[in-house]
């Protein structure tokens, strides 16, 4: 006993003396038990009626860059709120170069992406129900896909796998025309006998061939025995083998990223199309729609503050990226990224809200990154920003409520915190983190930021759950 609370005093000393007040020793404890030193933590806490960032509460290393994870994408969203407007939408149109004969196109159907986030496939499958709807059943030609909206307009082609899973879709990289994530949906379940696999996307000429071999392990362990399904494609059939085993009387659904995107598409609409009584033989392309191509139809997103609830409550990386991207559509030069000028445009709204950019690391604007770094005290200076804006509303909106909502859901239940903290939370291999707001049970309202980097961050998820619990009783705070 006595061993440990030398150690307990050490970490206590070790605390940044300016702080007003002192970290709770549960906190400390916590990130000894999980062996995380004290330089690994990242902490700032302050009121949000702050006039600055000069006084926080509590403070630790606030000036160390560090890896966020997807706590990221609350500086992501929040520029785009300001940059954007939170009744920002994202346009997909269907163009062509060649009269209507009749209800027959002959000439080829363009589709210009325009980064819509949240391109599902309900929504695709409205884009050509009203174009069956104008009279056409015939095309004979193909589909263009124009993803130019982007610079370069495939980031996935030939990028490196992230981690050990590349089909999941946390990990699906967006393009300008990126169509239900380009995600494939296979249901398995098994009983004591066998077991049943079924392709539950609508895609055309698309089978599923299981050879998953039944095991005894239980249904939670799943993961463990499955292997990614090999893909043949050849005469424009696509079959999708299972691999691996499949523990009895179990049932999943499994989203994965594992087919080609144009190959995708094709049979995705291929499948939507006769649905609908409609004929195509083509494929689908890339290239550019012609100068002379004449609008058929137009979607248009979501708005841009409805969207970011979904990217800050359930944590989308794809959608973030999308978003991130677009911010660098605008005034983009010859021979620059889409995320070359976006990070220049984060930038420049850093330096506008007094926010020094010094250590920022920036790569894709969703936290899945083992570059992307940013400080303590930058987090809670874009938080303190938030709190000022005409969209703080919007934003606030968006992050997971504690013990109610998102990734929040099930955490703190039990806490003061639960319905009064709106917290984005983190989570790579080596960090987590938290960000944003507590109302603690006095009524006043605080900024928190706290993030660890260390390879046993993920034991260390219960040390930051202390520290949102402590700010939210309000005993020591005051």
């Amino acid at each position: 006993m006595a061993s440990v609370m030398t150690c307990l005093s050490c970490l206590l000393v070790s605390f940044d003396a300016t702080a007003q007040s002192v970290l709770p020793e549960k906190f400390i404890l916590s990130l000894q038990k999980a062996g995380v030193p004290s330089n690994a933590v990242g902490i700032m806490v302050l009121p949000v009626s702050a006039s600055s960032l000069d006084a926080p509460r509590i403070v630790q290393n606030p000036d160390l860059a560090m890896r966020p994870a997807s706590t990221m994408k609350l500086l992501t969203t929040l520029v785009a709120l300001d940059e954007l407007g939170p009744a920002f939408r994202w346009k997909t149109q269907i163009l062509s170069d060649a009269p209507l004969t009749g209800d027959t196109l002959n000439g080829n159907l363009y589709i210009h992406g325009g980064g819509d986030p949240d391109l599902n496939m309900e929504k695709l499958g409205v884009l050509l129900r009203n174009l069956r709807n104008q009279g056409l059943h015939n095309i004979n030609g193909n589909i263009i896909v124009d993803r130019s909206y982007f610079q370069p307009e495939r980031l996935d082609t030939n990028a490196p796998p992230f981690d050990e899973f590349p089909d999941a879709y946390y990990n699906v990289i967006p393009d300008a025309l990126l169509i239900h994530s380009n995600i494939s949906s296979i249901n398995v379940q098994s009983d004591n006998d066998k077991i049943n696999a079924s392709l539950l996307t609508p895609l055309s000429n698309t089978t599923i061939i299981n050879q998953l071999m039944l095991n005894k392990k239980p249904c939670s362990a799943w993961e463990k025995y499955w292997q990614v399904p090999t893909v043949i494609d050849s005469d424009n059939a696509v079959n999708i083998i299972l691999n691996g085993s499949f523990p009895r009387n179990c049932k999943i659904t499994q989203h994965l990223n594992i087919l080609d995107r144009n190959q995708y598409i094709a049979h995705l609409v291929r499948a939507l199309w006769q649905e609908l009584g409609g004929s195509w033989q083509g494929q689908v392309l890339d290239g550019k729609t012609p100068l002379n191509a004449q609008l058929l139809l137009e979607h248009k997103s979501e708005p841009l503050a409805d969207l970011i609830r979904i990217v800050n409550k359930h944590s989308d990386n794809a959608m973030a990226r999308s978003i991130y991207l677009s911010l660098g559509v605008q005034n983009t030069q010859p021979g620059v990224t889409s995320a070359q000028t976006a990070e220049a445009r984060i930038r420049t709204w850093m330096f506008r809200h007094g926010i020094n950019d010094a250590g920022l690391i920036l790569e894709n604007g969703s936290g899945l990154s083992r570059n992307e770094q940013i400080s303590a005290r930058q987090m809670a200076g874009l938080l303190l920003a938030a709190t000022r804006s005409n969209w703080f509303p919007e934003f606030a909106s968006s992050l997971p409520i504690a013990g109610t909502d998102g990734t929040m859901r099930k955490r703190l239940k039990d806490s003061p915190a639960a319905q009064n903290a709106r917290i984005k939370t983190g989570t790579l291999k080596d960090s987590v983190a938290i960000a944003g707001y507590i109302r603690d049970m006095h009524n006043q309202n605080w900024i928190i930021v706290a993030m660890i980097n260390s390879e046993t961050a993920e034991k260390a998820r219960t040390a930051l759950d202390v520290l949102i619990d402590w700010i939210a009783t309000g005993d020591d705070t005051q």
